[in-house]
């Protein structure tokens, strides 16, 4: 019986979904198209086509005792195909001819339902009832401008890219509010969590925050992504989510210069817990949960963005810590580190809000100011004593 249930990179997790939210989740939607081919758009592809690699590998097992859910999987694999954009004919020509891309994740072989594109059109629109957002912030407000024509209230809508936009100091959220009004982005969802990419596509156990306006969006994204492997929690505290997942490349920056100065884990749990008040005080100042900073967006993301030399920001901070030039450091990283500009929007965000936020500021004057990272750690560390819930103490919980 393993043997139905295994998946081609799953050695040692096997269980299923429940049958009835597994069948629904695909036989309630036609194509998916994914918006950009960087790292978590490319395994976030891979992932969404293989749903259909574990309904085929259940057809039979499951024709056996019930044939009308068996219909079911096979009228939802006729109709399931996921289409990514990219810029790069490369990358298109790559997805398309090997399945692989050449440019990220390069090691991973993509399921042959992922088929790639760098035209946006009115027919991939039409044939697509899920459209997922994995472009840089920074560059989300063009995208939306090229899409806004073809988009409708009746696609469900994912964002995953994180960030702040460094012009106005908005979370994506408000820029697709602005962008495309609110009947659609009351019903979009904003995917976040602890989620290194090439672990999603290597099928590793993985646990995200779906955060919606509209729960019945949060949980029909539930059932699109739900896997073995891949579990997604709903929430409703999207600025919350978004905060969160922003600023944890700002903290994680401090934590990989922190390594790079051979600080030790005294020191490094420090900086994460004290890096975690200060993305909360910047998240309830703007309206969000102080719970949500406690769950997978919040501390869950924190750590793992802050422990692991697979987090480009934390690879940015450590080779500073080591000395290395800033401007360097990010010609040769090979991949944007979102933190560095991060750094910038957030330490503006922390004035206009009038938050503090110490350890943003030393990431800052480092980053930008040209100041030596000694120097930083020493200013930060010789702040007069305060009291630890600083800002967060006289919180009222919804």
């Amino acid at each position: 019986m393993a043997s139905i249930y295994s998946h081609k990179r799953s050695e040692s997790f096997h269980y299923l979904p429940e049958p009835n939210n597994f069948a629904a989740s695909f036989a309630e939607e036609k194509e998916i198209l994914v918006l950009g081919a960087g790292n978590f758009g490319t395994c976030l592809s891979d992932h969404l086509a293989c749903m259909c690699l574990f309904m085929t590998s259940m057809k039979l097992f499951i024709a056996t005792f019930n044939f009308e859910f068996s219909l079911t999987i096979a009228i939802a694999l006729n109709k399931q195909r996921v289409t990514v954009w990219a810029r790069d004919k490369a990358v298109v020509d790559s997805i398309n001819q090997f399945h692989k891309n050449s440019k990220y994740l390069k090691d991973i072989t993509l399921d042959k339902n992922v088929v790639a594109t760098n035209s946006i059109d009115k027919d991939i629109f039409q044939r697509s009832s899920v459209v997922l957002m994995s472009v840089p912030t920074q560059y989300m407000r063009s995208i939306l401008h090229q899409i806004k024509p073809l988009l409708t209230p009746q696609h469900l809508l994912i964002c995953v890219n994180k960030g702040i936009e460094i012009s106005t100091l908005e979370l994506p959220h408000e820029i697709l509010s602005e962008e495309l009004g609110k009947e659609i982005s009351e019903k979009a969802v904003f995917l976040s969590g602890p989620s290194f990419a090439i672990e999603v596509a290597k099928r590793q156990i993985t646990c995200v925050s779906a955060a919606s306006q509209t729960q019945s969006r949060a949980l029909r994204t539930q059932k699109l992504f739900h896997a073995p492997y891949f579990r997604v929690y709903s929430t409703s505290d999207i600025t919350g989510v978004e905060i969160a997942g922003a600023l944890k490349n700002v903290i994680a920056v401090a934590a990989g210069a922190c390594a790079g100065l051979d600080l030790q884990m005294n020191s490094r749990a420090a900086l994460i817990t004290r890096g975690l008040a200060e993305i909360a005080r910047i998240g309830v100042a703007m309206g969000a949960n102080p719970l949500t900073f406690s769950g997978l967006a919040g501390v869950g993301d924190l750590f793992l963005t802050c422990t692991s030399e697979k987090s480009r920001n934390y690879t940015v901070g450590y080779r500073i810590g080591r000395g290395e030039k800033l401007d360097y450091v990010l010609e040769t990283l090979g991949s944007v580190a979102e933190g560095v500009e991060t750094t910038r929007a957030a330490y503006h965000l922390g004035r206009k809000l009038k938050v503090d936020t110490p350890q943003i500021d030393a990431v800052y004057s480092v980053l930008f100011e040209g100041v030596n990272i000694n120097k930083a750690l020493k200013n930060l560390i010789e702040r007069d004593p305060s009291e630890e819930l600083k800002g967060l103490d006289n919180l009222t919980l919804n």
